[in-house]
This record gives structure tokens, C-alpha cells and sequence, in this order.
């Protein structure tokens, strides 16, 4: 007997029923030579310091580092992971072979590894590894099946990363704790967590110390084209009248006229940081709400696997282009001149020299139908018309440059001009109304000839600097993958991923981390740091913690590891050593004060409500439901809900309108009816950013 493990239920129905096991047995599906059963994700994880010993069990400044001689695996304590994992126990004891349909990536791989180890696994171990969870891919790759040996290494990483995460979050978080933390807070210290919330302080900081100042330009308008003067920008409105005087007597004369043609190439497909980018400069979407998107999408078999950091193809995908495209049957206008002629093959988007595990997402030959939240809709779209725009030929533009002079200040204008849209056509029913700025930089210039001269209308322009931009979601994951550089070209980002920080699949979940610490609040669609978030920071003394560079190269070591240029031990002993450093220089320094920062009110409030909110929150059970008014209440992954809700239908989920409610607005809502003001509200279709959430008398949520 075969025994299949996959890293879901849902995967696991679709590989069965292809592999033509369709008898259900309690935890697995059994038939036709094999077994298919499931994890949850993750079924273990590295044991807790306590486990190593019962010294550990409380924090102590003086019994770190901890340093496990060897590191264990535990199963997570879950009634539900604890009985599942018997019956794959069962099953790799009764088994002939083990095939590995882990989530073909480092946590997939690492998540199966693990259960396999903890069930004492000698059985051969074959890797089935797809791109999608379509018929003909799984298909596919069970007539493809590698040795488990091929893929040590990719596991040997994933194992490295999470002895890392260990080591540096249990003892830089008890370190920094106790000596700063005093009895009120935990200071919590991570890898990747650390360096993203420095990035964001550091902006902060640049804007909070930021001094506008005042600044005056000097323009004129000659043919109906505004011109501005090619000088430094000038300090004060005297003289910047004073050049005005001198404009106004002196004629306009046009030194230079130049147009070239040039091209602009086509997007890149999609890798998961981009299509996170794209989705939140577009809808306003989280990250992390992407991801959990694109997930489901993959899971419904209408895009390939998303946990990718490519935005390349492999060429042996060609033939199965043309395929793809007929499929996608609500694109056809846009896909019709496509399929006129061979589809290119370009070196910009099939480079096997690009793709390491993955290609970059795409969507499936099974187009959706109807079953997909407007939210999937919109993702799909993004990533169906990011696939056909690849395809389509370059955008021809020509580029004017005019220069000119009045007496003997220089003046330029410039415009641009598409001649043939190309690949834009396939955006043209989503472009926008240009804003003011836009329609003033893409004026259209008309013809002029060198040595022309004439009268013109010259004037002030008055206008102030302006602060960096505080980080959105869309520019923190680019400045997490580029290590805190700011890189716009393409290619340039390409290069820089193997030293950018955390990995696409955890980027959304640090950023959530940070808002689950407070260590940052979102504003609007700006990211802020908060005072705590600040201050942790400013406690962190040592570099190495905070550095995005720093932990860039960790992340570049790991990805050596991958690919056997590394080895993980040497990866873990450099990571020891480093702690044992850290504890040292931290033990042996001065404590500061750390204070956490919370309004007085806000405090005062909190003193008040903390033993009756507490309660609370510690019964939900033994909360009524408000419609029914007959079951409790119960507290789900994404909401609270009806215990009975099949029939009442009352929930109440997490996340209204863009906004995550806490605990206590949550019971607010369920015994008050309503929540107090609340701001933060990012998808309301109205476009309300702040108000009261309230219960209809449909027990449905709205906004006041």
C-alpha cells in the first residue's frame, strides 16, 4: 500500500480522487492501492524551552541563552492534531511507501518532514511536486515523483529557519523583557519582525523630525505649454518677484526641440509579494487578505501554486500557453488577437535560469465560475490580465523634451505621447481619469523650432517640501524585499530578492504580527508606528537586531542552504554565537525605563472596565446569542458565531469594512448592539473611514 500525505483536507479529496481513492475512512481516503490522508499545516513544532527543562518554565536574565544541545519536535497540543496524527502514525507503520504531497515549497516541506519524523518513518519516501491542483497536474506529477533525497536540502533550510527564529525570538525576547520590559511588558524580538518594525520607526522618525519649509518656482506659458525655469527652486517670495520683473520684460525663445520614440516594456507576471503590491495600491487589501485570496483560488484550481518569488516561467510551459489562453473564455475580446499568430516566446517571461521551485502565478486552465467572492474575483482579474498583458507587444511612446530660455534663465517642458498602446490596451477599461498633476507632467507639446521667439505669460508658482511617505502595505513588502533599499526598476528588484527579508509566504504574517503587538496602527492606508513600536526600537541597542542588510544576508545564507552551497549547521553555530554576544552585552549593560505608552485616558478607561471585560471575554460560551436567543455563542478562526448557526445564521466576523475589531468592540456589539466611534474603516463601499458598527434589525453589521 501507497501512502499519500497531503497538507489539507481539501488537497487531499483532489489528489484521491485522481489517484482513484474514493472509499473515506476515519482521517484518510483509502482505495486502488493506497491510503491518502492529511495534516492540518502544521502538526508539530520545535518544543518550548520548558520542555528542555522545568528551570526554564519561568524567565529568568540569568539562565540565558537557552540553547537546546539538540533540538526537539512536539506535536502541537490539539485533541484534533493529536488524533490525526495517530492515524498517520497508524498508516507509515502499514505502509509500503510514503509519497510526500506536502505544499511543494521550504514550509511544505519542512511541515511534512516533521510528522514524518515524529511518526518514526524508515519507509521509502517519494515527492510529488505540482504547480497546481488541476486533474492534469496531479496527473502529471505522480508519473514525475522524485526521491525525497532530491529535496534535503530544501528542507535542511526550512528546519536552519526555524531553529534561527528560535533561538534569536526566545532569547532576544526573555533578554530584552527582563532587562527592560520591567512587570509590564513583553518585549518581543524576532528575526524578521525586528528589522521590518525598525524600517518603520525610521520612516517615522524622518517624518516627525521632517521641517516644511516654504519654496517658490518661477514658470511661464508660451503656446498654450506651461514651461518651468531649470533653476534651483528659490527661498523667498522676494526673489522670486524680482524674477518675474526680469521674465516679464525679457521674450521667450525656444533653444531646442526634440522627440524620440521609445518603448515600454510589458509588467512582469506575478510573484506573491507583487500581486500583494498591486492588490493594495488597487482594492486597499492587507497583505495578509491577499494571500489568504490567492489561496483559495489556488485551492479551487483557477490559479498555479501561490507562495512564489518569481516572475518568470520555465520553458518547458510554452507548448501549454495557447491552451490556457482559449480557456479564459470572459477575456476573449482581449485574448482574440493573441491567438492570430504564434504566441511570443520572450526571454522576459520563460527563463528557466529564473525559476528555482515555483513559476510565477498564473492562472489554470479551469476558468472560474461563479463560486468566487468578489474579493477572488478581483484578484483573478489582476492575475488574468497581468498574464495576457505579457503576451501583447511593447507600448510605443514618444518622448518630447523642449528647451528654452527667457534672457538668461533656462526653462524646459516635457511630454509623452502613447503612439501605439501595445500592452496597455488590455488596462484600457481600468484606467482612471488622470489627476491634475498627472494631466499638467503629460501635457501635449505641440511642434516648435529652435530660434522661435515670442511673448509669453510668466508667473509664481508657490509650493512647500514634503515629508517621506509614510510606508503603505504595498511599499513596506517592497522595501521588505529589497532589504530596505528603494528600487523601482524591475530587474534591478529581481537581483536583490535573494537578500530581501523574510520570505513572500511570511511577509503578511510579520505585518500582522506587528499590529497584534501594537507595535504599529494603520492610518488610513498609511502604516505608523506607535510609540511602543518606537520606543522597543530605540531599547534595541545592537544593530544586528535591527539591521534590514543584516538579516538580508541571513536570509541569503538560508537560501545557500537550499541549494547546497551552505552548510545549515555552520548557519546555526553563527547564530549561537551571535546570541551568546547579545546576552553577554545586554546583561552586562545599563537598564533603561521602558514605559508603555498609552493616553490617560485611555488608561483610566482601561482601569475601569479591565475586571468586567475580562470576564467576558473569558465566556463566550456562556454568551447569549442576540438573535436567537436560545444557544450560545462561540468563538471561530474568523468570527463569532451562533453555536446553532446553521439554523440561526447570526456572525459576527473579526474584520468589518477593512477594520479588525477588538475583543471588547466585539462584545460591545453583541450585548450593546453597537461599538463606540471607531476609525480605520478601509473597504466600506461608501468609502467611510470612521463611525459606529451597529446591528441591523437583520442582526447584520453596518456602519453609522
Amino acid at each position: 500500500m501507497k501512502l499519500c500525505i497531503a497538507e489539507k483536507p481539501s488537497v487531499a479529496r483532489d489528489i484521491a480522487k485522481v489517484l482513484g481513492a474514493t472509499m473515506p475512512k476515519q482521517g484518510y481516503m483509502e482505495g486502488n492501492g493506497y491510503c491518502v490522508t492529511w495534516t492540518f499545516g502544521h502538526l508539530c513544532t520545535l518544543k518550548e524551552p520548558h520542555d528542555y527543562g522545568p528551570q526554564y518554565k519561568s524567565w529568568n536574565l540569568f539562565l540565558l541563552p537557552i540553547i537546546p544541545k539538540n533540538f526537539g519536535i512536539k506535536l502541537i497540543p490539539n485533541k484534533g492534531v493529536e488524533n490525526q496524527f495517530k492515524v498517520i502514525e497508524r498508516l507509515v507503520a502499514e505502509c509500503d511507501e510514503v509519497i510526500n504531497c506536502g505544499d511543494a515549497g521550504q514550509e511544505g516541506e519542512l511541515i511534512q518532514r516533521w510528522v514524518l519524523q515524529k511518526a518514526k518513518c524508515d519507509k521509502p519516501v517519494q515527492r510529488l511536486w505540482i504547480s497546481s491542483l488541476t486533474e492534469e497536474a496531479i496527473k502529471e506529477g505522480f508519473q514525475k515523483l522524485k526521491p525525497a533525497e532530491d529535496y534535503k536540502n530544501l528542507y535542511l533550510a526550512g528546519n536552519a529557519r526555524a531553529i534561527g527564529d528560535w533561538l534569536l525570538g526566545i532569547n532576544a525576547t526573555r533578554l530584552f523583557t527582563k532587562k527592560f520590559g520591567g512587570n509590564k511588558a513583553v518585549l518581543s524580538i524576532g528575526r524578521v519582525q525586528t528589522p521590518t518594525l525598525a524600517m518603520l520607526v525610521q520612516r517615522q522618525k524622518e517624518i516627525d523630525a521632517f521641517s516644511t519649509e516654504e519654496y517658490w518656482e518661477l514658470k511661464t506659458k508660451y503656446r498654450d505649454v506651461i514651461f518651468n525655469a531649470a533653476i534651483d527652486r528659490l527661498k523667498t517670495l522676494e526673489r522670486a518677484e524680482k524674477g518675474l520683473e526680469y521674465l516679464k520684460v525679457n521674450p521667450f525663445e525656444i533653444v531646442s526641440f526634440e522627440i524620440k520614440e521609445g518603448k515600454e516594456k510589458n509588467p512582469r507576471l506575478f510573484d506573491l509579494t507583487g500581486l500583494q503590491v498591486e492588490a493594495n495600491k488597487k482594492y486597499g487589501y492587507s497583505a495578509d487578505h491577499t494571500l489568504q485570496y490567492i489561496q483559495s483560488l489556488y485551492e479551487k484550481k483557477h490559479v498555479t501554486y501561490p507562495r512564489v518569488d518569481t516572475t518568470y516561467l520555465s520553458e518547458s510551459l510554452y507548448p501549454k500557453i495557447g491552451g490556457i489562453l482559449q480557456s479564459m473564455v470572459i477575456y476573449k475580446d482581449l485574448i482574440s488577437p493573441l491567438l492570430e499568430q504564434p504566441i511570443p516566446k520572450s526571454k522576459s517571461v520563460f527563463d528557466d535560469a529564473k525559476v528555482t521551485d515555483h513559476h510565477a502565478i498564473i492562472p489554470t486552465e479551469i476558468p472560474p465560475t461563479q463560486n468566487l467572492s468578489r474579493e477572488e474575483k478581483l484578484i483573478y482579474d489582476l492575475i488574468a490580465k497581468r498574464f495576457i498583458a505579457v503576451f501583447y507587444p511593447e507600448c510605443k511612446i514618444s518622448n518630447t523634451l523642449v528647451e528654452a530660455k527667457v534672457g538668461t534663465i533656462p526653462f524646459k517642458t516635457s511630454g509623452r505621447q502613447i503612439l501605439e498602446p501595445g500592452w496597455r490596451a488590455v488596462y484600457a477599461k481600468d484606467t482612471k481619469e488622470p489627476s491634475e498633476k498627472d494631466k499638467d507632467e503629460e501635457q501635449t507639446i505641440p511642434n516648435f523650432t529652435a530660434g522661435e521667439t515670442g511673448s509669453h505669460e510668466p508667473m509664481i508658482h508657490q509650493g512647500k517640501t514634503s515629508p517621506p511617505k509614510a510606508y503603505t502595505e504595498a511599499t513596506l513588502l517592497r522595501a521588505m524585499e529589497t532589504a530596505g533599499k528603494q528600487v523601482d526598476d524591475e530587474e534591478l528588484r529581481e537581483m536583490l530578492k535573494n537578500n530581501g527579508i523574510g520570505r513572500p509566504s511570511t511577509r503578511a504574517n510579520i505585518i500582522e504580527t506587528l499590529f497584534k503587538r501594537k507595535y504599529i496602527e494603520r492610518k488610513k492606508k498609511n502604516l505608523v508606528a506607535t510609540q511602543t513600536g518606537i520606543q522597543l526600537i530605540d531599547t534595541i541597542e545592537d544593530e544586528v537586531l535591527k539591521s534590514p542588510e543584516l538579516t538580508g544576508e541571513w536570509e541569503l545564507k538560508l537560501r545557500k542552504i537550499e541549494s547546497g552551497e551552505y552548510e545549515a549547521n555552520q548557519f546555526k553555530e553563527e547564530l549561537i554565537q551571535m546570541i551568546k554576544e547579545l546576552t553577554k552585552k545586554v546583561v552586562d549593560g545599563k537598564a533603561k525605563v521602558f514605559t508603555l505608552h498609552e493616553e490617560k485616558e485611555e488608561v483610566a478607561e482601561k482601569k475601569k472596565r479591565e475586571p468586567a471585560v475580562k470576564k467576558e471575554l473569558q465566556t463566550w460560551e456562556e454568551t447569549q446569542c442576540p438573535k436567537c436567543k436560545t444557544h450560545q455563542l462561540i468563538k471561530g478562526k474568523t468570527a463569532v458565531g451562533c453555536s446553532d448557526y446553521k439554523n440561526c445564521g447570526f456572525k459576527i466576523p473579526f474584520e468589518i469594512f477593512g477594520k479588525k475589531l477588538s475583543e471588547k468592540q466585539l462584545l460591545d456589539l453583541v450585548l450593546k448592539g453597537k461599538t463606540s466611534k471607531l476609525k480605520g474603516f478601509t473597504t466600506h463601499p461608501e468609502s467611510l473611514i470612521e463611525g459606529i458598527v451597529s446591528l441591523s434589525p437583520e442582526y447584520s453589521t453596518e456602519l453609522l
